[in-house]
């Protein structure tokens, strides 16, 4: 029976994420780390509150087998780019790192398709940065999920991502090739895919895209 560390629970990815841990009778504990109380109780389920800065203080509650991070942000939600990259990747790195010293043997880390620490955008920097600092933390099993654009219905007003979520299945057929990993993924089957990819561990380093992400399904 394994215990599980996750943060960003409170997410589209990481709400659906929770609930593919807490049916899985793999897990005896799914511990998560938020801002506040998501609501709801479960016999596996240990809420503890908190974030980036007040992670430190909550270590020695944080002993797990896996971690997986789920954390993000919106340009809108967080216009200032320092702040945007505490949470995008200051946050993950930080939490990759206090799950490994508390005895973590694997991470799951969502990311974004494109991501490259060397590109001169932004965003994909940002979590090509990120997947490079959590790389080099140096767990027995990393794995990274690239997904392109998420589908799926979410709680928060967004239009003009709304908009886009709404054509996505419609322009993904010409996605083909090389061109598929393009295609988009439903935020809770790259849920699903996250709690499968738990089952069988052995690369040092995996990465998962549109394809790889539906073998799991």
């Amino acid at each position: 029976m394994k215990k599980a560390l996750v943060f960003g629970a409170s997410g589209f990815v990481g709400s659906n994420l929770l609930q593919e841990l807490l049916n899985n009778p793999a897990y005896e504990q799914v511990k998560v780390v938020v801002r506040k109380n998501l609501g709801f109780d479960h016999p596996k389920l240990t809420t503890l509150i908190g974030d980036y800065h007040s992670l430190p203080g909550l270590k020695d509650s944080l002993g797990a087998d896996e971690a997986f991070i789920s954390l993000g942000t919106t340009k809108k939600s967080t216009p200032d780019q320092a702040a945007y990259y505490q949470i995008d990747h200051d946050y993950a790195v930080l939490a990759a790192a206090v799950a490994k010293e508390k005895g973590a043997k694997s991470v799951f880390l969502v990311s974004a398709i494109g991501a490259d620490a060397k590109s001169n955008i932004f965003y994909i920097r940002t979590k090509g940065e990120t997947e490079r600092d959590i790389i080099a933390l140096d767990f027995d099993h990393t794995h990274i999920f690239q997904p392109s654009m998420i589908l799926g219905q979410r709680k928060e007003h967004r239009p003009l991502e709304k908009a886009l979520i709404a054509i996505w299945p419609m322009i993904s057929p010409i996605f083909v090739g090389s061109l598929s990993r393009y295609k988009g993924t439903d935020g809770k089957a790259i849920a699903r895919a996250m709690n499968n990819a738990a089952e069988h561990q052995s690369a040092k380093v995996q990465f998962y895209g549109w394809k790889e992400m539906n073998a799991l399904q």
